[in-house]
């Protein structure tokens, strides 16, 4: 490994330090995947820059496939390699990128793991003594009733809800608006958590949900109060709110067969997606849910003799 090549590491790290504004956690991390490719050129005897071609980069590619390394880490590096590609050729040491048709290996999609419906109930049924557990429970019911993404929940406001008709409107991604049935029971949490809300927000602020501060709740508020009931309903595995959401989009799928409307609910249309599920009408929608989900069915005389 030639001096120079180690300096040109050093100049291309300041850039991205400088220009970029890069943390230097990220600048160490580039460093490392830098340094996986002195290595591999080192123990060949090639040298860099001279000996980088996209053959060299696609064995490079293809040893750390070999050695187990994660695609998503493969993916980090090779970036790390043609970006600093790049950055060779704007000083005019290399002609073409090496890297720039290397990829790494498909990562393996793995699926969410879910929650059955009854650690689900176990997990929703939490002691209610204080606002903040009132809180706590209409987040979790509603994550669990309509399927929210994290980000959703956490910035609902007052007036995204519609408890007459037992409906929410929800920005997702790409701002895209959809309306979403509420469960019979998160609808009555939600309903609670109301009575107990005026304690803890600031005055005339419109977030659904507050902190014990009295503004929005944080994402990573909610992750950690997710984690906390599970824990203290003895569930003996991590539960995320992607977990509860997961876990909504299976059950409802288990009970229906209703894909398209599973999707809908979920906001997951692209624009291909979004072309099958045009002649779906939300009352369609709401039928489904209200057919299928574990806790969207209305009480029936034997659930009210019973309370």
């Amino acid at each position: 490994m030639s001096q120079g090549a180690l300096q040109d590491i050093d100049a291309y790290l300041q850039v991205l330090s400088v220009e970029r504004r890069l943390s230097q956690h990220t600048i160490k991390a580039y460093r490392r995947d830098l340094n996986k490719l002195i290595l591999f050129c080192d123990g060949r005897g090639l040298l860099l820059w001279q000996g980088l071609n996209n053959h060299v980069a696609r064995l490079f590619s293809a040893s750390l496939n070999a050695h187990g390394m994660h695609a998503k880490s493969i993916q980090r590096i090779l970036s790390a390699c043609r970006g600093m590609s790049a950055y060779l050729i704007q000083k005019g040491e290399l002609s073409t990128n090496p890297f720039d048709d290397v990829r790494a290996p498909k990562a393996e999609k793995r699926l969410p793991k879910t929650l059955s419906v009854d650690q689900i109930t176990s997990l929703v049924e939490i002691s209610l003594d204080d606002p903040l557990s009132y809180r706590d429970k209409a987040i979790l019911e509603l994550f669990y009733s309509s399927g929210l993404r994290l980000s959703e929940l956490c910035s609902l406001d007052l007036n995204d809800l519609n408890l007459p008709q037992k409906m929410l409107r929800v920005t997702g991604k790409g701002d895209r608006m959809r309306d979403l049935p509420i469960g019979r029971q998160a609808d009555q949490a939600i309903r609670n958590w109301l009575l107990q809300r005026n304690s803890l927000a600031l005055k005339d602020y419109q977030a659904l949900f507050v902190s014990k501060h009295g503004n929005r709740i944080s994402v990573r508020n909610i992750q950690a109060r997710v984690k906390h009931w599970a824990a203290k309903q003895g569930i003996e595995v991590s539960v995320s709110p992607h977990m509860l959401r997961h876990s909504f989009a299976t059950h409802l799928l288990e009970s229906s067969g209703e894909l398209r409307s599973v999707q809908e609910l979920l906001g997951h249309a692209n624009i291909s997606t979004t072309q099958i599920y045009t002649h779906l009408d939300f009352q369609h929608l709401a039928q489904v849910y209200d057919d299928a989900h574990p806790r969207a069915k209305k009480k029936s005389k034997t659930d009210g003799e019973k309370q």
